[in-house]
């Protein structure tokens, strides 16, 4: 059976230009967990507001784009939905520009758009936001280089061990074959990164709807960020 070790992505994947640098040049030192890497972080006591989860309405008018819900469940290696868990997104705006002064990509930016968000799950592990589709937008990574449309996600889940930092594709994106950071992670564990159309979540006359579960660690473990 496969571990989550047969599912991320290797530190070091010559294609994707930036990791020839920083994967690490010695064998990993193992490190036994302890208290701390083997509980989570709390976060009954937190408060969010409705619109962090909804980044169509953060700002004085809409962005522009197109509006979809993202929605999905976050569970363990044991397939036991996580509650209570933050989960945080952050993506370009529907030109492909962050809302960063580090981003210098000739597009547009958005002052309706701050482009991130969280939100909590529920008893059964769920999770919602609405948001704008993200654009492409080029990397410099390779000649014509052109990221997908994706979004950043961060999870803690039940222990800080299983934190995970990932990003999520959309279905039939033809830049996905042509992509060094989606295909450094093993073939048999992409398809999990990118989401599934959701006629259930789509809301009629608004917005479309996709699905995108996450599995913290274990076989069948959604992959990490490169």
């Amino acid at each position: 059976m496969r571990d989550d070790r047969e599912v991320h992505p290797p530190h070091r994947y010559p294609d994707y230009r930036s990791t020839r640098l920083r994967a690490p040049q010695r064998p990993l030192v193992p490190w036994p967990h302890g208290p701390n890497e083997a509980t989570g972080p709390d976060f009954r006591a937190l408060r969010l507001g409705e619109l962090e989860a909804d980044l169509t309405r953060q700002c004085a008018g809409a962005p522009l784009g197109e509006r979809i819900v993202i929605t999905g469940r976050v569970v363990d290696d044991g397939g036991r939905p996580l509650a209570g868990q933050l989960v945080e997104i952050w993506q370009a705006n529907a030109a492909g520009r962050y809302a960063h002064p580090v981003d210098q990509h000739d597009a547009p930016l958005d002052p309706n758009f701050a482009g991130a968000g969280r939100c909590l799950t529920d008893r059964d592990g769920v999770y919602r936001f609405v948001t704008i589709k993200p654009g492409a937008y080029p990397w410099q990574n390779h000649a014509n280089a052109w990221r997908p449309a994706h979004v950043h996600f961060s999870l803690f889940g039940a222990a800080f061990a299983s934190r995970l930092v990932t990003q999520m594709y959309f279905p039939g994106d033809p830049l996905l074959e042509l992509d060094p950071i989606y295909r450094s992670v093993p073939a048999h564990a992409r398809e999990r990164l990118v989401a599934r159309f959701d006629l259930e979540a789509t809301r009629p006359e608004w917005a479309l709807g996709y699905r995108f579960d996450v599995v913290l660690r274990g076989a069948a473990a959604t992959p990490r960020e490169a």
